[in-house]
């Protein structure tokens, strides 16, 4: 990988205002959402994003600049002078190359002399391997990475399959979960950061919003919406039909009925996690005839007088 700084374009004194600002740039200009059929685009954003994972972390980044870290954030150790002159780097800068002498080892360096080797120069921790208390070997794990997915409410109670694009420059498709509320995060793992040959990938926090919608509003698993009843059938009663997520129903509503009535329609809310669906409350809002109606007009008049009287 290049050297991070030259993949943000920023100078290697750039403040944390600015390393954030010329990530953000090149993680809009090479979004895959907006460069669907660019597979270098896809290249280049997570490119920037590993890039910023480094200079984004001031100590990751100060481990970068004092050469402890490479571009891809791996350890890096320098020689060790006095082993053939040019130290174990074969020429190499002074590069102490862990994975070779790791392969040597295991291969039976003479007879168990890499063992030897290993424990002299960085003592009886190092022949345990890294280990910890105890003696057991740690796994390295790569970093988590956070991502946002906007549905709409219409795909949250179908359950569909929608196409996501992590940080990392993946894409996968995930399926909405049952009982999935605003703001919800959901640990999808095994799709962060690599860890490296030996280690094992970070996870993605998703973090589910769900988009406002124009007649529907949510609560819980239910849903409330307003539905507009014409005066004959507040008074007489009748049958109006109601929309729902899936497609408009009929419902029957009883003579006089008022305006601000709450109806319920059981199973057409958002699926809940055991499966089973919330309900939707439809609550009457009276609409008077457009325009003057002379008939009305005088029932009006009729009625009002009858009450003064």
């Amino acid at each position: 990988m290049r050297n991070p700084y030259d993949v943000l374009g920023v100078a290697k004194g750039a403040s944390e205002a600015d390393i954030k600002k010329a990530y953000r740039k090149l993680a809009k200009d090479f979004h895959p959402d907006r460069n669907k059929n660019d597979v270098k685009a896809k290249d280049r954003f997570a490119e920037a994003n590993s890039a910023y994972e480094i200079l984004g972390d001031a100590e990751k980044r100060k481990q970068f600049d004092r050469g402890e870290i490479d571009a891809e954030g791996k350890p890096r150790a320098t020689g060790f002078e006095g082993f053939g002159g040019g130290g174990f780097g074969g020429g190499r800068g002074g590069n102490f190359d862990f994975e070779g002498m790791a392969r040597a080892r295991q291969g039976g360096m003479g007879g168990g002399m890499g063992e030897d080797i290993f424990s002299h120069i960085f003592g009886e921790a190092f022949r345990a391997g890294g280990a910890g208390p105890g003696g057991q070997r740690g796994t390295p794990k790569g970093e988590d990475v956070a991502a946002e997915l906007s549905v709409t409410l219409e795909q949250v109670a179908s359950e569909e399959k929608l196409r996501l694009y992590l940080p990392t420059g993946r894409e996968v498709d995930v399926v909405i979960p049952r009982g999935v509320v605003d703001g919800q995060t959901i640990r999808l793992r095994g799709l962060g950061q690599g860890a490296g040959p030996r280690g094992e990938p970070g996870d993605a926090l998703l973090t589910i919003r769900i988009r406002p919608h124009p007649r529907f509003t949510v609560d819980g698993s239910d849903l409330r919406t307003t539905v507009d009843v014409p005066l004959e059938d507040a008074v007489l009663g009748g049958t109006i039909r109601v929309p729902t997520l899936t497609g408009a129903v009929e419902m029957k509503i009883p003579s006089m009925t008022s305006s601000g009535r709450t109806f319920r329609l059981r199973g057409k809310g958002l699926p809940r996690k055991d499966g089973n669906p919330g309900d939707l409350f439809a609550t009457t809002a009276i609409v008077l005839p457009e325009g003057e109606d002379a008939a009305l007009m005088e029932f009006a008049r009729a009625r009002r007088g009858a009450k003064a009287a």
